[in-house]
């Protein structure tokens, strides 16, 4: 301890080199913990923005079968949902008026939707 008191004591500033190299370990190990970490924090936030948008598909075409009380999706082709088989519907169905937060008339992609329905596939 005295010898580094010394050491500043005539007026020498800075660190050693190998006080730098143990430095610049320490910073490697933790980027090496932390990096994979944080990858993987980011890939859950994707997943979870997916059943989000998913879920927001899934409430909106609820209320406009709800809307249409007969289980018919009004607007595009207006197929009609049959509660006992998996449908598909093709055309533009809009659901945009049953989304918040969207500014464009419908939903861009295409939802797969069984007769009681739930989105059972989205894809982009």
């Amino acid at each position: 301890m005295k010898k580094i008191l010394r050491k500043f004591r005539y007026g020498e500033k800075g660190f050693t080199l190998i006080e730098l190299l143990v430095v610049i370990a320490i910073l490697g190990i933790l980027a090496a913990v932390a990096v994979p970490n944080v990858s993987k924090f980011i890939g859950q936030g994707e997943d979870e923005a997916a059943d989000a948008e998913l879920h927001n598909v899934q409430t909106a075409v609820t209320a406009a079968m709800a809307d249409a009380a007969v289980g018919t999706i009004p607007g595009g082709d207006n197929q009609t949902f049959d509660t006992t088989h998996d449908v598909v519907v093709s055309g533009n169905i809009s659901v945009g008026d049953y989304i918040m937060g969207y500014t464009v008339d419908g939903v861009n992609g295409v939802y797969s939707v069984n007769g009681d329905g739930t989105v059972i596939q989205v894809s982009f």
